[in-house]
């Protein structure tokens, strides 16, 4: 089984040569401060996604409405899809996740504790394992979620998937 190991930390500041410190991502540059040129605006939640889909992992990115922002391709085989996950909900619209116990749906109250919607509605990490119909059949997934933050508030979680 594949290990994923996820840290999150403060933001990484760097220093520009004429000695100012300025965040991880945030673009200082010469036109920029000569006016000549806008800086580039992205979202942690478009940041997030424009790695996930070229990730080799299986993962994606939801938005705050579960919303599917990105997925890898080797999500995509894992699940066995067949047509883009982009822009549909999570859950009944991609993931048919299934209960352990009788292998029927699962019952909406258990839905909002599965790792990509208990990060979104935590703001903390979550981690479980999954049922999930699949092309194939069943399949049982471990999940690890993190939200995505914006200015202080939860706009999205990643998700790394894991067969088991």
């Amino acid at each position: 089984m594949a290990h994923v190991e996820l840290s999150i930390s403060d933001p990484h500041l760097t220093r520009s040569p004429d000695g100012r410190v300025s965040d991880f991502g945030e673009v200082e540059s010469d036109a920029v401060d000569a006016g000549l040129a806008e800086p580039p605006i992205e979202s942690s939640l478009d940041r997030w996604a424009a790695t996930v889909a070229e990730a080799a992992e299986p993962s994606l990115v939801i938005d705050d409405k579960a919303v599917i922002v990105a997925v890898s391709a080797s999500f995509e085989d894992l699940l066995g899809l067949t047509e883009s996950a982009i822009d549909r909900p999570l859950v009944d619209g991609v993931l048919q996740l299934l209960d352990f116990g009788d292998g029927g749906a699962l019952d909406a109250s258990e839905i909002n504790k599965t790792p990509p919607l208990l990060a979104l509605s935590s703001g903390r990490l979550a981690r479980g394992l999954l049922r999930v119909r699949c092309a194939t059949g069943p399949r049982t997934f471990d999940a690890i979620a993190t939200p995505l933050l914006q200015d202080g508030q939860v706009v999205g979680s990643l998700t790394f998937f894991s067969a088991v």
